[in-house]
């Protein structure tokens, strides 16, 4: 036995393990993230109006899935629309569950309590998505609860189109989002905030398709009368900025640990890198995603970077490198990728691999985010087959975020012991002054062959069933840092 930490069963005569210098195999380090929906039931749950129980089924089935295709991450949205998939006194239930805004799920659960809980059981990261300014879906169904904004704070609120959406001017928005996030930070064990590409809406048009402009007179006058001297369009690239920039060390200031991530519309600006073309983001949702790139108001960069190798206009290679070089803050660069354009007479799953793999080669970009769970749970073209045999053949853990922490955790102890019929073994592990820190990873070698497992911190042991001839040669367990840094391993092997 290896060392007592509290009372593990006897071992059985001739079993033992001892210190080793076995080294197990370095996993790689990739973000392999997928987004799960929830906005009209794209991804999760199927439909409104489902039972807990079949939630719940559903929403295993999708964890599962992405552990099958060795992915570490899922983005959940969890606010579609100043709604909420989880318990909250500040927002109404989303209709998106039961069909009905603000009726809760029957019987009572909490979906982000029970997906937190799942997604680590499984050794992925769970990050929760917001939309922080759109208010309402053309397509919502439901009738509008008297606690959602539209209702209870009607002045924050613009009709624009066939959308509601809060005004990005306004700084009671900016409060009121700020505060759903940081409630959801400080209450729940997420991993990571995220915000999409949904700033200001994206233009609507009229039927004789002219643009549609967004109502925001009320707060650009208060600004002007506020001695403000931006002109417009710069007032609100500014309302964006302050968002976000406020976003991230209000995150920072509750949780260091927990990531900020946001995916923008893949172009910058027409023209960035040269021969690009498509939507001025900047004038457009008056998102200048450079900026936030380049001041590091994120953790994780994930531009949706959705066009084909080949497109003339919008080359993925060519996107992808530019990105790559702007990244002067040194954070991650994840892109998003779609095989939800997979089709018969469209995108072949080939198309995703070879970007997997430009992603690879491409240096400063260490991961990437799939739109959405939905084509790998239907394995289109064989997507997640061709996933599993040519990109994703071992786990990989997620990359260390060295600018927010770089402290190493120690090695752990580890202990050894088994039941009196010697059919039960448990081994279990602690850091010194019972530390607790993100994950623990565990490395068995059996028969010469290694497998590697992700643990959740709270969970400190491992039981194997079968017998002696269950046990594995070589055990290797070291704990991951919130902050995703490797600690030393211990190792011990079988006498």
């Amino acid at each position: 036995m290896l060392l007592a930490l509290g009372a593990l069963p006897t071992c059985a005569a001739g079993i033992n393990y001892t210190v080793s210098r076995e080294l197990p195999p370095a996993l790689p380090r990739e973000f392999r993230g997928a987004w799960v929906a929830t906005v009209n039931n794209i991804d999760w749950p199927s439909k409104a109006g489902l039972t807990t129980q079949q939630q719940q089924a559903e929403l295993l089935t999708l964890l599962d899935k992405a552990v099958a295709l060795r992915l570490n991450a899922i983005v959940l949205q969890v606010r579609p629309g100043c709604d909420a998939l989880y318990v909250s006194q500040l927002e109404p239930w989303s209709e998106y569950l039961t069909g009905t805004m603000g009726r809760a799920p029957e019987p009572h659960y909490d979906p982000l309590t029970f997906a937190v809980t799942e997604a680590h059981r499984r050794g992925l990261e769970l990050h929760a998505w917001f939309n922080p300014f759109r208010a309402r879906q053309a397509s919502a169904k439901s009738d509008v609860s008297t606690t959602h904004i539209s209702r209870a704070k009607p002045e924050l609120v613009r009709k624009y189109g066939t959308l509601l959406w809060l005004d990005p001017g306004e700084a009671a928005v900016h409060e009121h989002s700020l505060r759903v996030i940081l409630d959801v930070t400080r209450r729940y064990d997420v991993d990571g905030i995220h915000l999409d590409d949904y700033f200001y809406p994206y233009p609507e048009k009229t039927t004789a398709k002219q643009v549609i402009p967004f109502p925001d007179d009320v707060s650009w006058r208060k600004y002007q009368e506020s001695n403000g001297k931006l002109t417009r369009d710069d007032w609100r690239r500014d309302n964006v900025n302050r968002f976000v920039q406020r976003l991230y060390s209000s995150v920072k200031a509750e949780k260091p640990w927990v990531k900020v991530g946001i995916s923008p519309f893949g172009i910058w600006k027409p023209g960035h890198p040269p021969g690009v073309r498509g939507m001025d983001a900047t004038q457009e949702i008056y998102a200048d995603a450079l900026k936030w790139f380049h001041a590091g108001w994120v953790d994780y960069f994930a531009p949706q970077l959705y066009w084909s190798i080949d497109a003339p206009n919008q080359s993925f290679p060519a996107l992808l490198k530019w990105w790559a070089g702007q990244n002067s803050s040194a954070r991650h660069l994840w892109p998003g990728l779609s095989p939800a354009t997979i089709a018969p007479d469209g995108r072949r799953a080939e198309e995703i691999i070879k970007q997997l793999q430009l992603i690879r080669a491409q240096p400063g970009a260490t991961g990437s985010l799939q739109w959405s769970i939905k084509p790998l749970l239907q394995n289109r073209d064989a997507l997640a087959d061709k996933l599993v045999r040519q990109v994703n053949q071992t786990l990989a853990l997620i990359p260390a975020s060295p600018w927010l922490d770089q402290s190493v955790p120690a090695r752990p102890t580890v202990a050894f012991g088994q039941d009196a019929t010697a059919t039960t073994s448990v081994f279990r592990w602690e850091l010194p002054g019972r530390t607790v820190p993100g994950w623990w990873l565990v490395q068995l070698r059996s028969a010469g062959q290694w497998q590697s497992e992700l643990l959740p911190g709270n969970r400190a042991e491992l039981t194997l069933a079968g017998g002696n001839k269950a046990l594995p040669d070589v055990i290797a367990v070291a704990a991951v840092s919130r902050f995703g840094q490797l600690g030393p391993a211990f190792i011990a092997e079988r006498n």
